[in-house]
């Protein structure tokens, strides 16, 4: 832990343009995490389609593969970078807010989290200690720590207990992540161990949680919690307030968001990594991001044209000129290849959109991007 593996290469304003380096490879931020939950991105993309749209970094979810396939199955296997052939940065999250948005019984206790498995049922308990096994079995690049995640209208008190909760969660993350690495059989003994800033919409016990938290000297911090049903105007103020109390030389990760405006605004108040499900899920129902907006490919309007998803678009289904109305097609037929193709698109759309963001970064030009990139997608012409 605290290894200085992070390097600030720019900053104009809040905003960081940096680079981490890691076990497996160096990734330049900001960034946005191409999320596939149950290792593989949901509509048929494999790891070598990743690779060729420019993915850094791959994100899977450490509850999904504990309660399917199993996460002592896949440290059999080699880990999940062997499991799926991918040798960049996995980051697996904790499991905390999927036991807490998908488990309908569950009770919060101080050792960890009761409940029922949403596949069959079943009783589990996940814990601080449990969760990092789990990861540790995975082998991942990051680990998250084990948090709960409380409703952004959840009562003061109830937050307030919650996040002392989680800060006594993470003393026992660190050191059980500590313990794992240690061991001889451990798939990756360099993993790296992310904090999670709690506090829903209180900036006061978010600022109070991001300096507690800062003090455990960790790999990188993320800010959970935003994103939950909270207005945008709401969650960038949480971040004007919190962000500048978590370590200037370490990532910070803004959780599940977001759409590409919540993502440049993100970026201005120095958020390193990104992830969100938009993109994929958006894509398998025909929603697709352009510089011009987002178009809607069930709309009849496409049903003759031929021109592809987006002009000048490098993604390898603009580049072959599949035209809207072939994709469209596939769509209405129900053929996976049209997911495919969108999805494909739209995470091309997010990663190049991230190499923008760097090169206006790298350039100190970072605001006259992002009011070009909000003005083009807020003007659409198609």
């Amino acid at each position: 832990m605290g290894k200085s593996n992070y390097t600030v290469l720019k900053t104009e304003g809040r905003a960081k343009r940096a680079q981490l380096e890691t076990v497996h490879g160096t990734v330049q931020t900001p960034l946005f995490m191409n999320v596939g939950t149950v290792a593989a991105i949901k509509g048929a993309v494999s790891t070598e389609d990743l690779e060729q749209i420019g993915t850094q970094v791959e994100l899977s979810n450490t509850y999904h593969l504990h309660v399917r396939t199993g996460d002592e199955t896949i440290k059999k296997l080699g880990g999940l970078h062997k499991f799926m052939s991918w040798n960049k940065p996995i980051l697996t999250d904790s499991g905390g807010f999927q036991v807490f948005s998908l488990a309908g019984l569950r009770k919060i206790k101080e050792e960890g989290v009761y409940f029922n498995s949403h596949i069959d049922g079943r009783k589990i308990f996940m814990g601080p200690e449990e969760s990092m096994q789990i990861q540790s079995n995975l082998g991942s690049t990051i680990a998250m720590a084990f948090d709960e995640c409380p409703s952004s209208v959840a009562s003061r008190e109830y937050v307030q207990a919650s996040v002392d909760r989680t800060t006594r969660w993470l003393q026992r993350c660190q050191a059980e992540m500590n313990r794992l690495n240690s061991l001889p059989d451990t798939v990756n003994p360099n993993q790296m161990l992310f904090g999670i800033n709690q506090g829903a919409i209180y900036p006061d016990i978010r600022v109070e949680h991001a300096k507690r938290i800062s003090e455990f000297d960790l790999d990188g911090y993320a800010v959970g919690g935003l994103a939950v049903g909270e207005t945008h105007e709401q969650m960038y103020h949480i971040l004007d307030e919190t962000v500048p109390f978590l370590p200037k030389d370490k990532p910070t990760y803004l959780m599940g968001v977001g759409t590409p405006a919540n993502i440049l605004e993100g970026v201005e108040r120095g958020i390193d990594f990104f992830d969100c499900v938009y993109p994929t899920r958006n894509g398998r129902h025909g929603h697709l991001y352009t510089n011009h907006g987002k178009i809607n490919l069930f709309n009849a309007k496409y049903e003759l044209d031929q021109r592809p998803i987006e002009e000048g678009c490098g993604c390898p289904v603009c580049k072959r000129g599949y035209s809207r109305a072939y994709i469209r097609h596939l769509l209405k037929a129900k053929e996976m290849l049209g997911m495919r193709f969108c999805v494909l698109h739209n995470l091309y759309f997010y990663n190049t959109m991230m190499t923008e963001i760097r090169e206006a970064l790298d350039a100190g030009d970072f605001a006259g991007y992002k009011k070009r990139k909000l003005e083009g997608m807020a003007n659409p012409e198609n």
